[in-house]
């Protein structure tokens, strides 16, 4: 038995009805291809929801801390999150990153890197501007807007695809500078949904 197949609808139903999730531009994730998505992170809810709640399957990239608990692990498993370790170059996670990227998954991450990074003045981080560059895969952003309190409106507002195969690479490593245009890029589209009313 397909697990995710099994939970995703449970899960939909309940987020729907906690957080009563609206969902603006839905139309804007592609049937089929791979893409990475972007999105300002604002509670550590905001992965889950947009998991059950998509129309099509995403794979998650997170910090291997949360594995630690047995639930939230049995959990990240049955959605096939990628787990991280924050502060080094883990490569297991780029393999399995662009793993998914190649079978045609969509891949999430947050560029804020942590909660709020925006508003804690965190810089950004240039993971998912490497992905996309290594793999020229196209970025959907995302702006999520909510407190994630039961019965309080989360929003989440996908923008269309975009396009950054002018500095894309096929071999060795991105441009720093061309990391720091696309990771400004991103998180430019993603506050311009965040803040979209």
């Amino acid at each position: 038995m397909n697990k995710r197949k099994f939970f995703k609808p449970f899960f939909n139903v309940v987020a729907r009805i906690l957080f009563r999730v609206k969902i603006i531009g839905e139309e804007n994730i592609p049937e089929t291809g791979s893409f990475i998505l972007c999105g300002n992170h604002v509670h550590a809810l905001d992965a889950p929801v947009i998991i059950v709640t998509a129309k099509r399957k995403i794979r998650f990239m997170a910090k291997e801390e949360l594995f630690k608990s047995k639930i939230i692990s049995y959990f990240a498993k049955v959605f096939e999150v990628i787990p991280v370790k924050r502060g080094a170059a883990d490569l297991d996670a780029v393999k399995l990153s662009m793993k998914a990227i190649k079978e045609g998954d969509i891949l999430g991450i947050f560029p804020e890197g942590t909660r709020n990074g925006m508003a804690k003045h965190s810089s950004i981080k240039a993971g998912a501007a490497f992905m996309a560059l290594k793999t020229n895969t196209p970025v959907i952003p995302v702006g999520i807007q909510g407190t994630f309190k039961p019965f309080t409106k989360v929003v989440i507002n996908y923008g269309k695809p975009i396009e950054f195969s002018q500095y894309a690479v096929s071999k060795g490593k991105p441009d720093k500078e061309h990391l720091e245009i696309v990771s400004e890029k991103i998180m430019e589209e993603i506050v311009k949904l965040r803040d979209n009313k």
